[in-house]
């Protein structure tokens, strides 16, 4: 079989606020449509053709003849964390959330992490990454101590100073955190974060780490790997599902995400790229960063031509996202919100699948089209939007 088929996240890029936002006290978030109204003349042509504006509470003009099928899903997961949102994608549902900290964690499990490391630790609060170096760097490089921290999500963080600790040892740490971080206190994700700069100017380097749960069940990618169906990743994907059926290429940067999947258009036969492209998430709305967020719009959408032209006759592709990350509103954190969903090919019908029940008939869809054993969650829109 010579069909393809290219998964795209667009982390962080929601499109209006869950059914059940009030729980998770999102009311109010709607990521791609706050962002477009507090940017009237913001124009994104191409994503607008494609059918964005279909596509949930997105801010993007409604196209009267979209050129791809187009639709939302809400998510049926519990939580908003990038785990559970990709995992829903790939098939799998999270009915119990991932544990939180919004208090710190236990002494005795900081003091148990203190001793196999052999750093104390400082910090063990709800903090943004960047105030927290601000306020505890300065200790830290006097000190060795590690910086935990988390926030909102089901993270357990460690900040480290590359001129004081060797990135093997901040690695190193991940993965005790990790092995002690199981039962009930099984985070979803151990993060190892190192810092380079001097104080009053530290910055966050590239090298950051994560140290994730494996899925609860098959996914996806499990599927394609039975069946020996090949599959290629970008960005931090095999982060997310814990090695389990992928590799990936990291990339800090969406404009470098977007040229390792030209790259791939270019040289796979056959097969799935997973992409997880990075920025709306993780630099801007993590830091509130508006005016950055506009400008990875208008990168994605200059880049939607590119990609197009590169699309064989039996290419699917989905772009799509795994939750929201509103950088208008006073929080930093994910949102609770539905995901957009456009699909696109020279096959590809250009309908509306509707607002889909979850994320996980994504993730059906393309187990259907690349010929594998269906995923225990989800219903495919293939045979709505492929034409034979």
């Amino acid at each position: 079989m010579t069909r393809r088929a290219f998964l795209i996240v667009l982390d962080g890029l929601g499109a209006g606020a869950a059914h059940d936002a009030a729980a998770y006290g999102d009311l109010g978030s709607a990521t791609l449509g706050n962002v477009l109204r507090a940017n009237p003349d913001l124009r994104l042509p191409h994503l607008e053709s494609l059918g964005l504006g279909l596509c949930g509470d997105t801010g993007v003009p409604k196209s009267a003849k979209p050129r791809a099928a187009h639709g939302s899903a809400q998510p049926r997961s519990a939580g908003k964390d990038s785990i559970s949102g990709h995992w829903e994608l790939c098939g799998v549902i999270l009915e119990t959330p991932f544990p939180t900290y919004p208090n710190g964690f236990p002494p005795a499990l900081l003091a148990e992490f203190a001793g196999r490391t052999n750093r104390a630790v400082i910090g063990n609060k709800a903090a943004s990454g960047t105030a927290i170096l601000a306020e505890l760097g300065a200790e830290h490089m006097a000190t060795g101590k590690w910086i935990v921290y988390t926030s909102a999500d089901s993270v357990f963080q460690i900040a480290a100073h590359v001129d004081v600790v060797p990135l093997d040892e901040l690695y190193a740490a991940g993965e005790i955190a990790r092995g002690l971080l199981t039962g009930p206190h099984g985070v979803a994700r151990v993060i190892a974060r190192p810092f380079a700069g001097a104080v009053g100017a530290f910055q966050r380097t590239a090298d950051r780490k994560d140290f994730s749960r494996e899925p609860i069940g098959p996914t996806l990618l499990d599927h394609l790997a039975t069946a020996q169906v090949p599959v290629r990743g970008v960005g931090k994907v095999d982060d997310l599902f814990a090695g389990r059926g992928i590799t990936s290429t990291h990339t800090p940067t969406n404009p470098q995400a977007y040229t390792l999947i030209d790259q791939a258009m270019a040289g796979m036969v056959n097969g799935l790229l997973f992409a997880n492209v990075i920025e709306f998430d993780q630099s801007w709305g993590h830091r509130n960063d508006v005016a950055g967020f506009v400008g990875g719009l208008k990168e994605l959408d200059q880049w939607i031509p590119r990609l197009l032209h590169q699309a064989r006759d039996e290419d699917l592709i989905i772009f799509t996202a795994d939750h929201g990350n509103d950088p208008t509103t006073a929080s930093t954190d994910h949102a609770r919100e539905r995901i957009p969903i456009l699909a696109t090919g020279p096959r590809c019908r250009p309908v509306s699948i509707g607002e889909r029940s979850t994320f996980a008939d994504v993730g059906q869809t393309i187990a259907e089209f690349l010929g594998v054993s269906p995923l225990a969650a989800g219903q495919s829109f293939l045979s709505d939007i492929w034409s034979a």
